[in-house]
């Protein structure tokens, strides 16, 4: 039950709570880690795939609201990570987590957030809480957990008001890769899992800001060998490595606080006339390094359900075909702010937002949203075929 700021009575039973800026509290039972973290909470319309949600970078400093009613019922497994165990901080789902009943399940999803420090809040009417994110935009709050039921409210209500937000937030530091990493693992296959790369070349050179792993199985799959880079790798110790393409990454927080160091980075390759393939983080940041600007959106794409559609020259033929997509972004670039020789390529059929862009006279494209899936519709995976038959 929603309560008005000034309250502070708590159900029988609650072990959990959502605690927004304004001082509302939602109450519920929690489950998953105990304590508490705070977040920007958000709302994620996908009907599959709630472990790679929760494992997805990009969602650092994020509480997800699942809009589908059951989640749990498929478990955990180390085959569905997307990256080591980062990305949400919480979730909040409206039912109780189910157990499971999936064959490829080795442990109980509420027993795999406890492991990895995320904490959950069930019993919440996730229908009221994703319109008022529709509503009124994304809102910071604090999402805790205390099987005694035992809570320093007033300390939670502070937390969430003294939180910053996302905007002007660098948070790519906290989720990119220590060091250089030869990535090895290609496409999944039932009973035998991940398959292993077998190429040279061409290879691709992908800067880690916070990346899905199954971006890298992708460019495996599309005949790629992958150098995996932390985010601050100079423009001269990726050169080093000879690369026949640079990939950018996804990765959460702001891309211009981000771009502060990478842009320079990423003008240097366009520059040099290297071929370069962005998506989500990656994308924004090429189109700032093009001279676009980004901007927060109201309340995100996030699902895995997004019809986008193609625009403007690149496509040819198959200008207006429309893709369904999987989504994850709070920021946009900024259509109206796109200098002349980028064109717009992708287009999202909920909003108008921009989708994708090409550099004329480069190699160089991005995307917003994510081709890789996992979870998600496979109907761009075609922009990893792109981007490797460039390569030579």
């Amino acid at each position: 039950m929603a309560l008005p700021a000034f309250s502070h009575a708590q159900p029988k039973g609650a072990t959990g709570v959502l605690v927004f800026a304004d001082g509302t509290c939602i109450w519920g039972k929690g489950f998953g880690a105990t304590g508490s973290a705070v977040g920007e909470v958000c709302f994620n319309t996908a009907m599959t795939g709630y472990q790679e949600v929760m494992t997805d970078p990009s969602y650092d400093s994020q509480i997800v609201t699942f809009t589908f009613p059951h989640i749990g019922n498929v478990g955990a497994n180390e085959e569905d990570h997307e990256s080591r165990g980062l990305g949400a901080v919480g979730c909040i789902v409206r039912q109780e987590v189910t157990p499971q009943s999936n064959f490829r399940a080795q442990q109980e999803f509420a027993d795999w957030m406890t492991a990895h420090g995320k904490i959950g809040l069930s019993g919440i009417d996730t229908r009221a809480l994703t319109r008022r994110i529709r509503m009124n935009g994304a809102p910071n709050a604090v999402i805790a957990h205390s099987p005694r039921g035992e809570f320093d409210m007033k300390a939670l209500k502070q937390r969430a008001a003294d939180w910053s937000g996302l905007e002007g937030l660098d948070l790519v530091p906290s989720v990119t890769r220590d060091g250089t990493e030869d990535w090895k693992g290609g496409h999944w296959q039932l009973g035998h899992g991940y398959t292993e790369g077998g190429t040279e070349k061409p290879h691709v050179v992908a800067i880690d800001y916070g990346a899905k792993d199954n971006i890298f199985r992708n460019l495996v799959k599309a005949g790629a060998k992958v150098t995996v880079v932390p985010a601050r790798t100079t423009l001269e110790e990726i050169m080093a490595l000879k690369p026949d393409g640079v990939f950018l990454s996804n990765g959460p927080g702001d891309p211009a606080a981000t771009g502060e160091y990478a842009v320079p980075v990423i003008k240097g390759l366009l520059d040099a006339d290297v071929p370069l393939f962005g998506i989500c983080l990656g994308h924004q940041m090429l189109g700032l390094a093009a001279g676009a600007k980004t901007a927060k959106m109201f309340q995100g794409h996030r699902g895995a359900n997004h019809p986008v559609q193609r625009v403007g020259s690149a496509w040819g033929a198959s200008e207006g075909l429309v893709e369904i997509t999987s989504m994850n972004h709070g920021f946009a670039v900024d259509v109206d702010t796109l200098p002349d020789g980028v064109e717009q390529t992708h287009v999202s059929l909920f909003d108008g937002t921009n989708c994708g862009i090409s550099i004329k006279g480069k190699k160089a494209f991005g995307v917003q949203y994510h081709p890789e899936a996992s979870p998600g519709p496979q109907d761009s995976f075609y922009l990893f075929e792109k981007f490797v038959g460039m390569l030579g």
